[in-house]
């Protein structure tokens, strides 16, 4: 068993979740579908996680599977501003305590609101980043949700 802040957070929040180990892929873009790939998990269960920042003030934590484009206007509205834009990765690392491509809702640490693609909802079972390259944790949504205190919305682009 891989010991991460993420998992740890999990343990300590009494969060059953199953450990996925694959090769790490440093492909800009493509990262979460190649972990998809590897592990043989539908695309649509693998959710990848973005650091935003609304209004250039607020922080938040962003997932949505990993096949899908954020939409950064629906981000920023979300939490009551006219524009969001993703975080550098020198000030996401720093804030996180994870390295890019490690990155998870889980055990951060910098705690930040958190907001799930609505496409959880309709899920058992999920797999998101576990707190290092090369390693996601399957969970229930409603675990996932409940110990963030996340809430879930639609995010994504529309599909062209």
């Amino acid at each position: 068993m891989a010991e991460t802040s993420a998992t740890r957070f999990l343990q300590a929040h009494g969060i059953p979740f199953s450990e996925h180990a694959y090769d790490y892929a440093a492909e800009q873009g493509r990262k979460g579908l190649i972990a998809a790939e590897e592990l043989g998990i539908a695309q649509n269960l693998v959710f990848k996680t973005l650091m935003v920042v609304v209004d250039s003030k607020q922080v938040v934590c962003v997932a949505l599977p990993v096949a899908q484009k954020m939409d950064l206007a629906k981000v920023a509205a979300l939490f009551g501003g006219r524009n969001a834009k993703m975080m550098g990765p020198d000030k996401a690392q720093a804030l996180t305590g994870y390295k890019v491509g490690g990155i998870s809702p889980f055990g951060a640490r910098t705690i930040v609101p958190v907001v799930f693609d609505a496409t959880l909802d309709a899920l058992e079972t999920f797999y998101i980043n576990g707190g290092a390259q090369g390693f996601i944790l399957g969970l229930s949504p409603a675990d996932a949700i409940r110990c963030t205190q996340a809430r879930t919305a639609d995010i994504c682009q529309p599909h062209a």
